[in-house]
């Protein structure tokens, strides 16, 4: 009969093949026109002459619940128990992808856990395209290595319960198993090594970065510097002003903060003589002077000073301070200047106007 096992076929866990595929599934597939008319005959060597074709994978799908081609010759080679080098070999098969997908699919029932590591964890480097026909007739895109995480880590298939294998770390705890070496290891060293070697050359370039913004703002202070030095000297010959007016310039701040230091001697010395010196800037030296001899007059009035005012009363001017004699001489000095100084003011004005009704025109 077309749906027996093969009797030279060896018994998989104390059991027939074919019973590691459900008995509804079975039926659904003794059933279908695929089997009946394609693997009819079939042997190890022409079965894989039909996985060449196979153009999808999947289990049933549709409302009757159709069995695939895939899982059609996933039970051809449950019944006939073609040789392990075969199936190694069909997952080795790098130009048709279904074709090693059948092979690892038939690796998974019937291997051992060692074998089903050792054989397909190379299998998670390819990442070609895969089509899946869904239980509603549709198709999705699944790719070789998705597909095969699939059938290391769940239990159920294309419709097909999978017997759960040990964890691999077990397997390496007992000395059966090499520890993996992945094929993105090498990615990762150098990925490691590039991020030790960033910080160095970050370093690097935040010193390079340093020194060359240093430099431009050295190379901007002097270009500014130059630019106010050549516009200062532009002015000034706008203006006509030659060395004698800046020496003169010069003279004067001299003279005004020796004036201001004497002004701060005197507010030290005396402070209600310095009030008054600073107070006649503001009202007229005569009041300063009228409220001194008032104070004078007051103070002379009492009975012990009541003379015959036969004396001329000697006029206070201000000679018996030497404090306000200098200051004194240092005002009558400034006063050159300061005319000087309003005369260069009222030509500067002149000038400009000129120039800005010249620039007008």
């Amino acid at each position: 009969m077309a749906n027996r096992t093969d009797p030279l076929a060896k018994s998989i866990r104390g059991t027939n093949p074919h019973n590691l595929v459900e008995q509804i599934l079975r039926s659904k597939i003794y059933q279908n026109i695929y089997w009946k008319e394609q693997c009819f005959g079939l042997t190890a060597e022409t079965l894989v002459d039909k996985a060449m074709e196979l153009d999808h994978l999947g289990g049933t799908f549709g409302d009757n619940r159709k069995p695939t081609p895939f899982i059609c010759l996933i039970m051809k080679m449950l019944q006939i128990q073609p040789e392990k080098d075969i199936v190694v070999e069909l997952i080795k098969n790098e130009d048709y992808k279904y074709v090693r997908a059948l092979g690892a699919f038939y690796l998974r029932i019937t291997g051992t856990d060692i074998d089903i590591y050792r054989y397909l964890e190379p299998l998670y480097n390819d990442y070609r395209k895969l089509r899946r026909k869904l239980a509603d007739g549709q198709y999705a895109l699944t790719r070789v290595d998705e597909y095969i995480d699939e059938l290391v880590r769940t239990d159920y298939s294309c419709d097909i319960a999978l017997r759960r294998i040990k964890k691999r770390s077990q397997l390496e705890h007992n000395g059966q198993l090499e520890p993996r070496i992945s094929a993105l290891e090498d990615d990762f060293e150098e990925e490691e090594e590039k991020d030790e070697n960033e910080p160095l050359a970050t370093a690097l370039d935040d010193e390079y970065e340093k020194d060359y913004y240093d430099m431009d703002r050295d190379y901007d202070r002097d270009r500014d510097y130059d630019r106010d030095y050549d516009r200062d000297r532009e002015y000034d010959r706008e203006r006509g002003r030659s060395d004698r007016d800046r020496d003169r310039d010069r003279d004067w701040d001299r003279l005004r903060l020796r004036d201001r230091k004497a002004r701060e001697l005197d507010r030290e010395r005396d402070p209600h003589r310095s009030y008054c010196r600073s107070s006649s800037r503001n009202r007229d030296r005569k009041d300063c002077g009228d409220d001194r001899r008032k104070r004078h007059a007051r103070s002379s009035s009492s009975p012990a000073r009541d003379e015959p005012k036969k004396k001329k009363e000697k006029k206070d001017d201000r000679t018996d301070h030497p404090e306000i004699a200098e200051a004194n001489r240092l005002w009558a000095s400034l006063v050159p200047l300061v005319l000087l100084l309003a005369d260069a003011t009222k030509s500067q004005q002149i000038f400009e106007f000129g120039w800005k009704k010249k620039l007008k025109n």
